[in-house]
Order: structure tokens, then C-alpha cells, then sequence
């Protein structure tokens, strides 16, 4: 049965979101996201990624892709200190962005991604300094598409709003970020091709801040039937919801590529 085959996909990504917070959108996701910005980058921009990341036996955004959220294990010290980097929390369902109050002291995606982005295009700064600048911009910009990584301070980014699927138990964040996305049984590479294949965005589309692409997903949240009714869901909720999530993940790769583009290969830089 199709719902076998997808619970025993799943089963091992809920296991390890039972024992600690979700980030967003997973391996798969950031990988998929990562895959398709890099296929969009011109020579220029490939080279100078090549260039910032192979010192450190690394060479694509691929590689770095989930960095940011590896640093849990790799160096605990830093990923508290940018744990409140991965996303920003809504007061009010008119999800409209003001710093003041939903990125106190700079502590939210949206300020991240520019502060990091300031960061990347000063080139008098050290090489290591940029690298890691590279790693948490191509991260963030990621994370701010994932809707429940803009969404609302009520729920805590839907991380308390509990679901079953099958005999399994889920909070509708960790849904977003793996199970809508693992439960097709793609790995990455895969995956970007599928994506890839798609309709070609707009022009429009590929623009913005990331004030504005955070709005856009907590309209999402707001809009496109997140969250499920009742407390379960099923096969037939995730492939009605995959296609929200497949097109914030087209537009974080376009916008990943478009920011790189400009930093990195602009002929000003």
C-alpha cells in the first residue's frame, strides 16, 4: 500500500524529531534547495563558491547546505548563539513584518540573512569570515521559505500543534520541514531534477528581501491550508500540501541564486 511505503519512510525522521527541535525543511529539503540554486548560478558565481569553500574540503552549496544546523553537534557554543537565527515569529495573522517587535536585537531569520549577506560581500574580510557568511546566507534564505519558519508566536512556529500520522505522533512544524517532503521517497539529487523540471518562475518572483519573503510565507501559513483540520492527516492531506512546499522551495533557490549572483559575480563587487 502507498501509506506503508511512506510511513516506513518516515518513521526513522520521526524518531529523531522526537528527540530534539526540527529545523527547517531537513536534509532533504536544504539539499534540494542547495541543488537547484547551484545549477543556477553562472561560472562566475560557481567559481567564487568554489573558491570561498574548497579550503575547507568543500565545494558547492550542497556541501554546505545543512552546516547551520549541524553545528548542534559540531559546536554546540555556536548554534546557541544562532539558534534564534532560523526563523521569525508573527504577532498577528496580518503578517506584516516590524522589526522592533518581531527581531528584537536582531535575533530573527530576516536580519540574519542580511547581516550574513554584508557580510559575504565585504571582500577585505578574511576568507573563513566570508565562508561562513556563505554557509549561513545560503542556509537562512532556505529557512525563511519554510512557512512555519514565519509564522506565528502563538503556537511557536506550530512546534506545539500535535498531529498523527498513522500510529505515529508529529507536530505539524516537523511535517513541514521532513515528513511532507521524505514521504515521497526522493533523495536530492532526484528531487531538484523533479523541481527543476517545473514551470520557469517569473522575473518577479526572484526578487525581494527577506522581510518580504518572510511575509510571503507567513501568508502562506495564513492562506494555503497549513494547517490540516482535526488533529491527523494523511496521504492525501501531504500530496494536497506538497505543492505549497515544493513552490517555497522553487523560490528560495531562484532568490538563493539571484543573491549570490549579485554578491558574488556582480561586476561592481
Amino acid at each position: 500500500m502507498r501509506f506503508c511505503r511512506r510511513f516506513a519512510a518516515a518513521v526513522s525522521v520521526a524518531a529523531l524529531l522526537s528527540a530534539a527541535p526540527a529545523s527547517a525543511w531537513g536534509p532533504l529539503g536544504h539539499r534540494t534547495i542547495a541543488g537547484m540554486a547551484q545549477q543556477q548560478l553562472s561560472a562566475t558565481a560557481q567559481r567564487e563558491v568554489r573558491t570561498l569553500l574548497q579550503p575547507d574540503d568543500e565545494s558547492t552549496l550542497v556541501d554546505v547546505a545543512i552546516w547551520a544546523d549541524d553545528l548542534r553537534d559540531t559546536n554546540p557554543a555556536l548554534f546557541r548563539s544562532t539558534s534564534r537565527l532560523h526563523y521569525v515569529n508573527f504577532s498577528s495573522a496580518q503578517c506584516n513584518y516590524v522589526p522592533q517587535r518581531d527581531c528584537r536585537k536582531g535575533e530573527c531569520v530576516v536580519a540574519a540573512i542580511e547581516r550574513y549577506e554584508t557580510i559575504l560581500a565585504d571582500r577585505s574580510r578574511p576568507r573563513a569570515e566570508r565562508a561562513e557568511a556563505l554557509r549561513f546566507v545560503s542556509h537562512f534564505i532556505a529557512d525563511v521559505h519554510q512557512p512555519l519558519h514565519a509564522s506565528f508566536k502563538r503556537d511557536k512556529g506550530a512546534n506545539s500543534v500535535q498531529l498523527r500520522y498513522g500510529r505515529e505522533n508529529w507536530n505539524l512544524h516537523a511535517v513541514w520541514d521532513s515528513l511532507i517532503l521524505n514521504s515521497t521517497g526522493l533523495r536530492w539529487p532526484g528531487y531538484t531534477a523533479r523541481l527543476s523540471a517545473g514551470p520557469a518562475l517569473a522575473a518577479a518572483d526572484k526578487g525581494g528581501d527577506p522581510a518580504q519573503w518572510a511575509e510571503e510565507s507567513c501568508r502562506a501559513v495564513r492562506d494555503d491550508g497549513v494547517y490540516p483540520e482535526g488533529n491527523s492527516i494523511d496521504d492525501a492531506w501531504l500530496d494536497r500540501e506538497r505543492p505549497v512546499a515544493e513552490r517555497r522551495m522553487r523560490l528560495a533557490a531562484a532568490r538563493l541564486a539571484a543573491v549570490l549572483e549579485r554578491v558574488l559575480a556582480s561586476p561592481s563587487r
